[in-house]
């Protein structure tokens, strides 16, 4: 298989070369023809001359075949007869701009008798032109004068008429001022209404809740003084009810104290002939049921033998009555007993 390639042979390789050397040629001609072939250069403007003239330039002697140029000033003559005074012109009209002298072939300059000619046709008209350009210039002078008047009484109606515009625009701007100045006076006037008419709105709602606050406060106070009087009558009744039960108490425990010293009392064997009327104290401790737990002397009436007769009956009395409540037993739990000898 190598042996069948073509890229293996020795004649390949000129004929790359071949297409590389023509491959740069023609590069190399492609950039020859753009250098040669295309001008890069810009060719700069040609230059302007101009030629001012401070004063007319005196006329060109003209060779002695050109004479019919000297019959030209003698047209102006009718002009003053026929003035035109819609078309201002210029008080002196400027001739076309000659061209630049050139220097005179040599067979003019050397040849005398071409001067001569022209001097003898500028002294004669000269007389005759005199008159009628200046009666000319005058009038024309006069109707540029008249021109010029009327233009600036024209110019100044015009500047008149734009005073008066311009005044009747000041007196319009001004009426437009003062109708802004008007409509932002209302319109303030009316801001200051609503705000007036919002603040009464104001205090009149302050007003009702014044009032509210005061109806409230009133009734508050109403209502805490009906609540004082109940709770005071109703203190009252408690302190009516609370008398009625201490003095129902009171009354009980005294009904029974007494039921309890008259038993004892049943019970004693009083000595005889004792002087005066002795008393003898005891403390008595009971039971809930009426049984007596102690008995002890705490005064003496003096006499023993009725001291030792009021203990025995005591003793002998038990059980003592009490009340059927037994929240009063505390009332007889430590009962002190006073008896007399006598009643």
């Amino acid at each position: 298989m190598s042996s069948s390639d073509p890229r293996n042979f020795p004649h390949s390789e000129p004929r790359s070369l071949l297409a590389g050397v023509l491959a740069v040629l023609v590069h190399v001609l492609f950039i020859a023809f753009l250098i040669f072939g295309v001008s890069w250069k810009d060719h700069p403007p040609e230059g302007m001359v101009v030629d001012i003239w401070t004063e007319l330039p005196k006329p060109i002697q003209a060779p002695p075949k050109q004479s019919k140029p000297v019959q030209e000033p003698v047209k102006p003559e009718p002009e003053p007869s026929k003035p035109e005074p819609v078309k201002p012109e210029p008080p002196k009209p400027e001739p076309p701009k000659p061209e630049p002298v050139k220097p005179a072939p040599p067979k003019a300059a050397v040849t005398p008798p071409v001067k001569k000619p022209d001097i003898a046709m500028k002294e004669k008209p000269e007389p005759v032109k005199e008159k009628p350009d200046l009666e000319a210039q005058k009038k024309k002078e006069q109707e540029q004068e008249r021109i010029k008047e009327q233009e600036r009484l024209k110019e100044l109606e015009k500047q008149k008429e734009l005073e008066k515009k311009k005044e009747l625009e000041k007196k319009k701007e001004l009426e437009k001022q003062k109708e802004l100045e008007k409509q932002k006076e209302l319109e303030k006037q009316k801001e200051l209404a609503k705000q007036k008419e919002v603040e009464k709105q104001k205090a009149l709602e302050k007003q009702k809740e014044l009032q509210k606050q005061k109806e409230q406060e009133l009734a508050a106070q109403r209502q805490r003084e009906q609540e004082a009087k109940a709770q005071r009558e109703a203190e009252a009744q408690r302190a009516a009810q609370q008398a009625a039960a201490k003095n129902q108490v009171t009354n009980e425990i005294g009904k029974y104290k007494a039921l309890i010293l008259a038993k004892i009392r049943s019970r004693i064997v009083m000595p005889p002939d004792l002087p005066g009327n002795p008393v003898a104290e005891f403390s008595v401790t009971l039971l809930p049921g009426g049984d007596i737990l102690d008995v002890k002397l705490s005064k003496s009436s003096g006499h023993s033998s009725f001291d030792s007769a009021v203990e025995r009956a005591i003793f002998l009395s038990k059980p003592l009555p009490l009340p059927p409540d037994p929240g009063l037993f505390n009332e007889f739990r430590n009962l002190n007993i006073k008896v007399h000898y006598h009643e």
